[in-house]
């Protein structure tokens, strides 16, 4: 039976209010390293509570004087990170629909304003609201990041409105930093109708192909894959499958450009290399390759480049570690 909207979303913010009293430890989070940045201190309570499945905090996304907006607070840490960059008043607006997330978030600032001395906790603005509507005018932010958030949602309805959100909210060349698990394999009904799953960040993750489409739909022109690993294994017993599903999860930065007319530039980490007899290879697209360079191209490149079936180009598959530069 397809699930409730209005009962799906109550179930996520009941997993939420738990959490926010009691760190969830086994809660969307998978073993990661935290992340060094110098003179930042992070309090041990906000790595308990760091109910995200990667990373939406990249030093190269941040420009002089950047606002930047962080949907679904949780215990406060990446919201700490992205003020590290900002550092100034209102500079992170973190939206969250609950009470007791917000205020455990604002605990643990306070706390890191006592162990960093360069953080003000007026640094973060955390505002109730949610990500289907959120509480930010238009055209103002300049990176909007949501962590392991985004895959609870239905992929029929709440999504698009969700990213249609962040879209508005960005102001044009804005980027959209998101972390979020993905299945290789579609799931079965019983599986993405089960609440409690979603609410645990594992029934709702979509093929990767329609996780992107979504940005692109959503009007997003360029789309950078930045990671990509496992996340979680869906045994045979405990979610009733025929065979094991391994779980990934994806990061990804989708920048608010216009879509080209021949599609979205979705970079996966394919790489063009021309080492032929010419000091470099025009394709006549705009694309110049120098002489056993290698060139970052996006999917939609790779595969035009691949079609000359030039003896002297070679295309690499993705690596799914896109780190920037190339064409488009």
């Amino acid at each position: 039976m397809p699930m409730s909207t209005d009962t799906y979303h109550q179930t996520v913010q009941n997993v939420y209010r738990d959490a926010a009293l009691t760190p969830a430890s086994n809660l969307c989070c998978v073993p990661q390293r935290p992340q060094y940045l110098p003179g930042l201190v992070i309090p041990p309570i906000m790595h308990e509570m760091n109910y995200g499945c990667g990373s939406t905090v990249h030093p190269e996304d941040f420009t002089p004087n950047c606002t930047a907006l962080y949907v679904g607070v949780g215990g406060g840490l990446e919201a700490l990170q992205l003020a590290y960059f900002c550092r100034r008043p209102g500079g992170v607006i973190a939206v969250d629909p609950v009470a007791e997330m917000r205020q455990a978030a604002e605990k643990n600032l306070a706390l890191a304003a006592k162990e960093n001395d360069w953080f003000d906790p007026s640094f973060v603005r955390i505002v109730d609201g949610d990500a289907l509507n959120l509480p930010v005018d238009d055209d103002t932010i300049d990176l909007a990041a949501q962590n392991c958030l985004f895959n609870i949602f239905t992929a029929d309805g709440d999504l698009q409105k969700a990213l249609a959100e962040m879209h508005r909210v960005l102001a044009p060349g804005g980027r959209l930093s998101m972390s979020d698990p993905i299945t290789p394999v579609p799931l079965p009904p019983h599986v993405k109708n089960n609440e409690q799953w979603r609410a645990e960040c594992l029934s709702g993750c979509q093929l990767l192909d329609d996780y992107l489409n979504q940005m692109v739909d959503a009007g997003f022109g360029s789309i950078e894959v930045r990671k990509r690993t496992p996340y979680r294994m869906l045994d045979t017993v405990t979610y009733q499958l025929r065979e094991p599903i391994l779980l990934e999860t994806i990061e990804v930065a989708a920048h608010k450009n216009p879509v080209p007319p021949d599609g979205a530039c979705i970079f996966t980490g394919a790489t063009a290399v021309y080492f032929g007899d010419q000091p470099q290879l025009d394709d006549g697209n705009g694309h110049v390759l120098q002489r056993n360079l290698p060139y970052p191209v996006c999917d939609k490149t790779a595969a035009n480049l691949k079609a000359l079936q030039r003896k002297d180009l070679v295309v690499t598959d993705p690596t799914w570690h896109y780190q920037g530069g190339g064409c488009c």
